[in-house]
């Protein structure tokens, strides 16, 4: 990787690069969608949960923080690529995937002026998040798997069909107070057209 110099990092021009990942790889899409995407997808989900943590359950947790800490859940990814659920969540690799994932957190982190680089590490490592945010920021990147998934089959395309099935079903299991309020109330609204979207529907 790029060293850095005390006045040219390159570690914000890896992070514009997640633009150009593209996920679920091993899947045909109707519509395509990348690392940046996602990231900005599962940020705002995810600061929508703490909201609702804080407002409606009257928990103690900072949506701001959830959703700077989520921006940044996939960064290694500029580095890694998208690596495909199977590898990721098998038994035999994920641990393995874990420590490529921690050391290239390093390596990135290293290309930062240490002046800035505690404030980075407290938003990317994930060894760094309170328990409570890092459960809601996973609640919230399943919810955009799901809905990604949703999409993908309103477009006709069945090649999504067992990953909805196997997405949903990781939301049931860990299904929280702050994720059946937002299915509740937000997500019947995600299967509706613009046309009916602008009309209040």
């Amino acid at each position: 990787m790029p060293q850095t110099t005390a006045t040219h990092s390159p570690f914000y021009a890896h992070l514009s690069r997640l633009r150009f990942i593209k996920r679920w790889g091993l899947m045909r899409n109707a519509v395509e969608e990348d690392v940046a995407q996602h990231s900005w997808e599962v940020a705002v989900i995810a600061h929508a949960l703490a909201v609702i943590a804080r407002d409606v359950l009257g928990k103690p947790i900072d949506p701001n923080s959830v959703a700077t800490r989520a921006l940044f859940h996939d960064a290694t990814e500029a580095i890694t690529g998208d690596l495909p659920t199977p590898v990721k969540y098998s038994p035999a690799m994920r641990h393995a995937t874990q420590n490529l994932e921690s050391e290239v957190c390093e390596e990135m982190l290293r290309l930062l002026p240490p002046a800035v680089r505690p404030a980075l590490r407290s938003a990317m490592d994930h060894h760094e998040w309170p328990n409570e945010e890092a459960r809601l920021i996973k609640s919230a990147d399943r919810l955009a798997a799901w809905l990604k998934c949703r999409a993908e089959l309103r477009y006709g395309n069945k090649e999504f069909e067992q990953a909805t099935i196997q997405v949903k079903s990781k939301i049931d299991e860990h299904m929280t107070p702050e994720v059946r309020y937002f299915l509740d109330t937000f997500g019947s609204a995600f299967e509706l057209t613009l046309d009916s979207l602008m009309q209040g529907e």
